[in-house]
């Protein structure tokens, strides 16, 4: 279990928590630590390099045994990647002569020459029959034995380890950053705030926990060591009762409840019976989700406890059986008659849900006066609602100056998205930029003045992660909306999968288009080659595991967009492999290796999403000719089963130029504001020395030689950059 918890440490912290054992002669040991660490891109840094060098060599090779199966998890090093080319991308042939090859080499073989010689009298052939198509044909050894060493780069990548605190100390920060969050996390960290929680529910706890899934999780932890819940509201219970139950705590998705226990029981509802008796009105958000309740009622059995009984009229209420007229329907009526006044006075008791609603309240308002209330409403109550929905609403207004029509992004919580034209009335422009100067202050308030502040420049267009469901788990990953250079001569995506049972056939495309977003070409099993680009060969099961890659050469590609893409054509879902992921290599000019490098890879992000078609990211050439990443991490529903890149192409086009063409808020956003506080803005250099005295560092990734007090922001922390 040490085990278990020190890697998640060094996953969301790039710390490897001190090290313990006898003290020794370990610098030799430590040092070969470090040149393994290299071959996956990693290195030690000099403090850590230095307490490892002082403790034994055993204590060293078990702690370089732990880190290295960790950090090879993170680069997608821990699995074979086979490519069904054996020299990719070297002599990949053209797909029709492969095509015919797979017929001759079938016409060959006593077994499938009969069908394929029926198949052919028909006019076509069915490529999955062909025994030589989509499985390896030679073993992952033999295609390590086929290619070239890589030879070391001063371009390859480095993420430096770091020396943490004792364990301990480590997994407290992490519960108290996660459990404190102030935006919601993703699937992955909400599962290690579950594995934190209980372990550390009766130690230091956040100040608040503003984020109800995060509440939720925490709350199953105290329950665990029976120690009092954290409850506002009745829905809070509904949330916990999910976690319990192995559901969805955001209340999305319908939760199967289990069984639970009679101290469980008890325990719901005497915490619903505290609620409600404290303020009768909380009955009235029972019916946002009445069925869940309902359901939740039948696993709680409340008529057998009647010392509690504001906890039944819960259930009465979400029955029908008892009164309680929500929020909501006093606002819809308000708004069905159009009385913009009344709705503005009452949605003010509710100021994150007056947030929400001021486009709508803009666009229905009569005149400027009533306009000129709904601003001010929502300057009076702004210092109430979350900056994270201070933030999203700036964003979203500073995105209603785009015209009538243009492309606009949808995304639900499982990062499904599609693309339709925005048809509504627009804003006017005057209250939409007081509001925006409005929103600027309220963030600028709460930001804390940061002092000297040192800026790596690569971190200012990165998009500011106002929900962790918009990046995926990985290493390497931003925000969905922000822009990073690409810094190489050679692309390379790569895509693995393993099936639990059922076949499963999973595709790597790329599709190329134009500056106006139409196609120029693409890259795929029905299209080896490309111009600039080769792909690795289809697979079309993965009982042990597949890997699929796509090379390109960018000087070679024509176009402005290089849109990689994983199309589920037959079998599991992206959420019912084993395991899948997606990633991207960079190289310079015609250097050689294996397909897959592991120092070679600037990111790799799990595919766990809900939909036929993945798109965790898109490549755009700029007007200077350089190549960037737009970060996407969005899923398209597709069709049910044979999903190829030829079907997908309008559905794409819509939802690239949708991204692209927002306008996101950026960490050079909240730089902006900090501004007058700070005393000095540095923009950091790697070949230059950090500063000796404490900082504000704002980076990708941590630099060595900070001062200990410093407060450092990277990719790991990035949320904690959004104020409360």
């Amino acid at each position: 279990m040490a085990h278990s918890l020190e890697s998640l440490v060094i996953r969301h912290t790039h710390r490897l928590p001190s090290p313990t054992g006898s003290a020794g002669e370990g610098a030799a040991a430590a040092r070969q630590f470090d040149v393994a660490l290299a071959s996956v891109g990693f290195k030690l840094s000099g403090d850590l390099l230095e307490r490892l060098s002082g403790l034994s060599e055993a204590v060293v090779v078990r702690a370089a045994e732990r880190t290295l199966r960790t950090v090879g998890v993170m680069v997608g090093h821990h699995v074979r990647h086979n490519a069904y080319f054996i020299d990719f991308p070297a002599n990949v042939p053209d797909t029709e002569d492969f095509w015919m090859r797979c017929v001759a080499k079938a016409l060959a073989d006593e077994e499938s020459r009969e069908n394929v010689l029926v198949q052919l009298a028909h006019g076509v052939v069915d490529l999955l029959g062909l025994p030589t198509y989509g499985r390896y044909q030679h073993t992952y050894e033999e295609m390590l034995a086929a290619q070239d060493e890589l030879i070391a780069s001063a371009g390859d990548r480095v993420t430096v380890l770091h020396l943490g605190r004792d364990l301990d100390d480590e997994l407290t920060d992490l519960y108290l950053a996660l459990a404190g969050s102030t935006t919601p996390l993703g699937e992955e960290h909400l599962r290690d705030l579950a594995a934190l929680a209980e372990r550390c529910a009766l130690g230091p706890q956040p100040e608040s926990i503003p984020v109800r899934e995060n509440r939720a999780v925490v709350n199953a932890g105290r329950l665990a060591v029976g120690t009092d819940l954290l409850l506002d509201t009745v829905t809070d219970v509904l949330r916990l009762a999910c976690a319990l139950s192995g559901g969805d705590v955001t209340l999305v998705e319908p939760t199967r409840f289990r069984a639970l226990s009679r101290p469980t029981r008890r325990a719901l509802l005497a915490g619903l019976d505290a609620l409600v008796a404290a303020n009768p009105a909380k009955l009235a958000d029972v019916h946002a989700h009445r069925e869940p309740f309902k359901r939740l009622g039948e696993r709680l059995h409340p008529h057998e406890y009647p010392r509690w009984p504001h906890a039944a009229a819960v259930f009465a209420v979400a029955r029908g059986e008892k009164e309680a007229r929500s929020f909501d329907s006093r606002v819809e009526s308000l708004l069905d008659e159009f009385d913009v006044i009344g709705a503005v006075k009452l949605l003010t008791a509710a100021p994150g849900k007056l947030f929400r609603t001021l486009d709508l309240l803009l666009r229905i308002s009569a005149d400027q006066d009533e306009r000129n209330a709904v601003v001010a409403a929502a300057v009076r109550v702004a210092p109430e609602v979350s900056c994270r929905v201070v933030l999203s609403v700036r964003e979203h207004f500073q995105n209603r100056e785009r015209e009538t029509g243009a492309p606009r992004i949808f995304v639900n919580h499982r990062g499904r998205g599609w693309a339709a034209p925005d048809v509504r009335p627009p804003v006017p422009a005057a209250d939409r930029d007081r509001l925006i100067a409005a929103l600027d202050d309220e963030v600028r308030r709460r930001l804390p003045a940061p002092g000297r502040l040192l800026l790596d420049p690569d971190v200012l267009d990165v998009a500011l992660p106002l929900s962790g469901r918009a990046t995926a788990a990985g290493i390497g990953v931003l925000p969905r909306g922000s822009v990073s250079m690409v810094d190489g001569e050679q692309l390379r995506f790569f895509v693995y999968w393993k099936e639990t049972g059922e076949r499963t056939d999973y595709d790597l495309s790329a599709v190329l288009l134009n500056s106006d977003y139409s196609t120029d070409s693409w890259l795929s099993y029905t299209s080896l080659t490309a111009v600039g680009g080769e792909h690795s060969g289809d697979l079309t099961e993965a009982p042990d595991g597949a890997s699929e890659f796509i090379n390109l050469s960018l000087d070679r590609v024509r176009g402005t967009f290089i849109v990689p893409q994983v199309h589920i054509y037959d079998g599991e879902s992206f959420e019912d492999v084993e395991e899948s992921f997606f990633g991207f290599m960079l190289r310079d000019g015609e250097r050689k290796g294996r397909p897959f490098e592991p120092r070679t890879v600037r990111m790799k992000s799990e595919l766990r999403g809900v939909g036929r078609v993945a798109l965790p990211l898109v490549f755009r050439r700029g007007d200077d000719g350089r190549w960037r990443a737009v970060w996407l991490h969005l899923y398209l529903r597709g069709i049910s089963s044979a999903n190829r890149v030829e079907e997908h192409q309008v559905s794409v086009s819509k939802v690239v130029r949708a991204v692209v063409e927002r306008e996101h808020l950026t960490v050079w956003y909240l730089v902006g504001l900090m501004s007058d506080d700070v005393t000095v803005v540095d923009l950091w250099d790697a070949d230059r020395p950090v500063p000796d005295e404490p900082v504000t560092y704002i980076g990708l990734e941590r630099p060595e030689g900070l001062h200990p007090d410093s407060r450092v922001i990277t990719l790991e922390n990035l949320r904690d950059l959004i104020p409360g």
